[in-house]
């Protein structure tokens, strides 16, 4: 049987390694509802206005057309189009706002789903993956107590993933606007795409 030439950045597993995935996933799944956490699936498709709100390129979105659209792309914005959402954030966020008389709040989500992602595929990353998100969103300001939870959470989904052979993590707490403080001390301006470029480099 002829074989077909593989797409850079689109990885299929054989499976063997669908049952590996398969198996990590459910053991996420499974630690975050111990937690309390609610899983939701949200939409792959977002308006371009949405995803450049984030500070993305235009260039990192994988814009959808129509056959009988090819050709005329360019005479439309990119905030006018849908995009393949590049992580879970921005769906989660207009789902809240969408679903918002329907949530109990503070709202425990968990989510695991695809996200694309038009950059240049090297060693560990790639243009179509699976994320895994746990975030709380509440009215108002939320107890603190939530920030030594969330971690509290990863750590434990972590430790549970070692029994496939995950080498042990060490989890890193970061705050934003210690990063903020430090840019904007330094002079900077453009402090978003700043946090952009630095996030791309291993940590």
């Amino acid at each position: 049987m002829a074989k077909g030439a593989s797409l850079s950045g689109f990885p299929e597993w054989l499976p063997s390694e669908r049952v590996v995935e398969q198996r990590v996933i459910d053991t996420l799944r499974k630690v975050f509802e111990l937690n309390g956490f609610i899983g939701i699936e949200t939409r792959a498709v977002e308006p371009g206005s949405s995803l450049l709100k984030k500070g993305e390129t235009s260039k990192e979105i994988y814009l959808l057309s129509r056959l009988q659209e090819v050709g005329q792309e360019n005479d439309t914005p990119v905030e006018d189009r849908l995009g393949l959402h590049f992580d879970l954030t921005v769906p989660l966020s207009r789902y809240v706002v969408e679903h918002a008389n329907d949530l109990a709040f503070p709202f425990k989500r968990w989510q695991i789903q695809k996200v694309w992602r038009g950059e240049r595929p090297q060693e560990g990353r790639f243009r179509e993956f699976v994320q895994a998100d746990i975030d709380v969103v509440g009215e108002g300001t939320l107890p603190e107590h939530y920030e030594v939870e969330l971690p509290l959470v990863m750590v434990g989904a972590l430790e549970e993933l070692r029994q496939y052979g995950l080498p042990k993590a060490t989890v890193h707490a970061n705050n934003r606007k210690l990063s903020e403080g430090f840019y904007r001390g330094l002079g900077l301006t453009d402090i978003e795409g700043v946090l952009r470029e630095i996030d791309k480099f291993d940590k």
